[in-house]
């Protein structure tokens, strides 16, 4: 009986009701296309962080977690390899360059027409070949000696522009005040590595030295120096055991988990605050509208309810139906939103950082299932006060 009613009074009111699930599918569209934004600029700041084959990331101290600022060279990285627990560290340095596309041997752009594909904005990482940093490559194979000419890049870069294993690709590197250009050959295609939203390649770290843009060319350092170091722990050892005795035993760093180290990216905290708190803002405004409609909808059918009431309807059947009703509505709504969400994610070129993934669309459909019957509470509590008599006018 209560779902009769509800759907009853859906079909003679369809347009009330369909205008709410309009805006229930906009209040949907919008907390879904949010979750995707700090979905995808999170991964497009964190995804080669977050992705390293080891627990630990050592940065320099007093730099407060700075990758930029952090500075370890290669004698203090063999003191981290001694520590116990250590399975293994590699040094790791962070540069920009770009990829051109449009330079010939002679220095010349193509003249036969063909079309020129636009540069590609990279962020160049310098590893030690076969130690923690080197990405796992899903096409292709691993970087070789440390001063070999091949690089691994991301699927990123694969499906922003056409870039093949086996392809020579031309880095574009400010040295001092000249620009100078380097030919690389693509040796492996790893999964999504994005690093500071610019698609990853990881160079080994000899040749990374080379190619990385320098302020002035004639400095020439005393010892290799990265940025941090990744370290990878033993079988039988935590990481944080781990991490406290290389600070104890090893001066001047400061030790972080991978979670630790993504969440300090310039930006990142901030970032994903806002998102979130316009989020919830979202939520909020949703079970406002949802509730005040359902709250009007009450006020205009009181007499209704008493008649319900005074033939024998009771206060669960009243509020079961009119509960059921708020649930269809929002489910319709929901699944309305979540289409054209998806369909928006399908027209967007892979630049744009909106990613749904499943976590976060889950947790966004559940809140906005629940959105409804909160929004909807009041309207319940009203019905249920609904004195037969007094909503008839009969009473004396």
């Amino acid at each position: 009986m209560p779902l009769y009613l509800a759907l009853k009074e859906i079909r003679h009111n369809k347009g009330r009701f369909i205008l709410i699930s309009l805006i229930v599918t906009l209040i949907t569209t919008l907390v879904l296309f949010i979750a995707a934004l700090a979905q995808g600029l999170a991964d497009s700041n964190k995804e080669y962080i977050e992705s390293l084959t080891g627990e630990l990331i050592v940065y320099q101290s007093n730099v407060e977690l700075s990758i930029p600022s952090s500075r370890l060279g290669r004698s203090k990285t063999n003191q981290i390899r001694r520590v116990e627990g250590v399975a293994d560290a590699g040094q790791i340095g962070f540069a920009s360059a770009t990829i051109v596309f449009d330079r010939q041997v002679d220095g010349a752009a193509a003249q036969d027409g063909s079309s020129i594909q636009e540069p590609l904005d990279v962020s160049l990482i310098g590893v030690e070949s076969g130690h923690p940093g080197e990405p796992i490559v899903i096409s292709g194979s691993p970087l070789g000696r440390n001063r070999s000419n091949g690089v691994i890049i991301d699927e990123n870069a694969f499906m922003r522009r056409d870039i093949q294993l086996g392809d020579t690709i031309t880095i574009k590197s400010t040295q001092g005040t000249q620009e100078e250009f380097y030919d690389l050959t693509v040796v492996g295609i790893a999964g999504r590595q994005l690093y500071q939203f610019n698609p990853s390649l990881v160079l080994p770290y000899l040749t990374w030295e080379k190619v990385r843009p320098q302020a002035n060319v004639s400095e020439q350092s005393e010892e290799l120096v990265s940025n941090v170091v990744a370290v990878r722990t033993t079988q039988d050892a935590t990481p944080s055991d781990v991490a406290q005795r290389l600070v104890n035993e090893v001066e001047d760093i400061e030790v972080v988990d991978r979670v630790t180290a993504y969440e300090s990216l310039p930006g990142y905290a901030a970032q994903q605050s806002t998102l979130n708190t316009q989020r919830f803002f979202t939520l909020f405004i949703g079970i406002l509208v949802i509730g005040g409609f359902f709250q009007i909808q009450t006020l205009q059918k009181v007499a209704l309810i008493g008649m319900l009431k005074a033939i024998g309807a009771s206060n669960v059947t009243v509020a079961v139906a009119t509960v059921a009703q708020i649930l269809i509505v929002n489910v319709i709504g929901v699944l309305i939103g979540g289409a054209i969400c998806y369909a928006l994610a399908l027209s967007f070129p892979v630049e744009i950082p909106v990613r749904f993934s499943g976590n976060s669309v889950a947790s966004a459909l559940i809140l906005l299932l629940i959105i409804g019957p909160v929004g909807g509470l009041v309207s319940v509590w009203s019905l249920l006060k609904v004195e037969p008599l007094t909503a008839l006018g009969l009473a004396q």
